[in-house]
């Protein structure tokens, strides 16, 4: 865990988060790969992305459809993903996808069955 919070820590500096101040980066594990996503945040508020949801992104664009696990990174402390991104992390996911959360101290494990009990799926 130790080497992804710092390969997480390493790309803060490439969240834009210039209103909030509250960088976020988020790395999705989906069969065997690595993907990436930071916040990019936007003065029309709503257009604002997550980094989880661009690491879903990033995820789908090379042809992944199943999350292993999912790490988030934010200098502020360990954080969970908001109500909007919880729902597309299950979309890919499970109700026993962990979901790592990293601070600069450390980290805490959570399922996102815990994070969202009730996720909707067609």
């Amino acid at each position: 865990m130790e080497r992804i919070r710092e390969l997480l820590k390493a790309h803060v500096p490439r969240a834009y988060a210039p209103y909030s101040g509250f960088p976020v980066v988020a790395l999705v594990e989906a069969e065997g790969e690595a993907f990436l996503g930071v916040n990019v945040e936007n003065a029309a508020f709503p257009l604002s992305q997550c980094a989880e949801r661009n690491a879903v992104a990033a995820m789908v664009l090379a042809g992944k459809r199943r999350i292993d696990r999912v790490h988030v990174y934010s200098p502020k402390g360990p954080i969970p993903p908001c109500g909007g991104c919880r729902q597309v992390l299950f979309e890919f996911g499970h109700p026993e996808t962990e979901v790592v959360l990293h601070g600069p101290e450390g980290h805490v494990v959570r399922t996102l069955g815990e994070l969202l009990p009730l996720g909707f799926r067609l």
